[in-house]
């Protein structure tokens, strides 16, 4: 990018389009929170399908506002990164690319996993009627096992909510409108997504007490750079990289 059209771009816009990012950042941070932090360990209950089907009758509405929640995850996401996509691609077109198409199959992923936690209420709710051929037992682990699915689902999407934040993270890192280190941190973030997706195949007794712990970085790193969006959007004072 040449001087001349650096200088021709006016400042306001990708700090407003900063801004929008820090607000769509922040409703993939609700709507994820809600559904994947707070339903989804609600309702399921690793091996034991009984009170898993109990949790999923009892709490049906909340169980429907989990789907719908998932769903506006995913496609908040998505726009998210697109507006990404516009504020940074001047930084580098291809690694902006592929942190839309890291997004996307996030995206994607969350998407389908809500069709499994939408059938296991179904099943549920009798409007999949499994207990008159398979009895109670039998429909209630049909039940559990279509939270399983959604469960490992929501793993294999981790690869890509770790990878997108790499990109991110260089994207930022050359872009000189925000702090370095928030930059690394991002990247670091990213690693520690795929850390804690390896050790919940490979090693889940050990991934069930260090989660938290391994997922600290990239907590932080995403609660970072939402509120930076948003209080601040981009440094101003910062010239671009051609």
């Amino acid at each position: 990018m040449t001087k001349s059209k650096i200088a021709e771009l006016d400042v306001e816009s990708p700090k407003q389009l900063a801004r929008i990012a820090g607000i769509l950042y922040l409703l993939v941070g609700i709507f994820g929170g809600f559904s994947e932090g707070y339903v989804d360990p609600k309702m399921y209950i690793p091996g034991n399908a009984r009170t898993t089907a109990a949790n999923i009758a009892a709490h049906t509405e909340l169980v429907r506002l989990s789907v719908i929640a998932h769903l506006l995850d995913g496609t908040f996401f998505v726009i998210l990164a697109m507006v990404l996509y516009v504020l940074l691609k001047h930084v580098n077109k291809n690694v902006a690319r592929s942190m839309l198409i890291l997004v996307s199959l996030a995206a994607g992923i969350i998407c389908l996993n809500a069709v499994f936690q939408f059938e296991a209420l179904r099943v549920e709710t009798g409007a999949v009627n499994l207990a008159t051929p398979l009895g109670r037992d039998g429909s209630n682990s049909i039940a559990l096992l279509l939270l399983d699915i959604q469960h490992y689902g929501t793993l294999v999407a981790q690869v890509f909510f770790g990878l997108w934040l790499v990109p991110l993270g260089y994207l930022t890192y050359k872009s000189n409108w925000f702090p370095k280190t928030l930059a690394v941190v991002l990247v670091l973030g990213g690693i520690c997504y795929l850390i804690d997706l390896l050790a919940a195949f490979l090693i889940p007794d050990f991934s069930q007490k260090a989660s938290t712990i391994i997922t600290i970085p990239s907590a932080v790193a995403e609660i970072w750079m939402v509120g930076y969006l948003l209080i601040i959007g981009i440094r101003t004072n910062a010239k671009k990289r051609s």
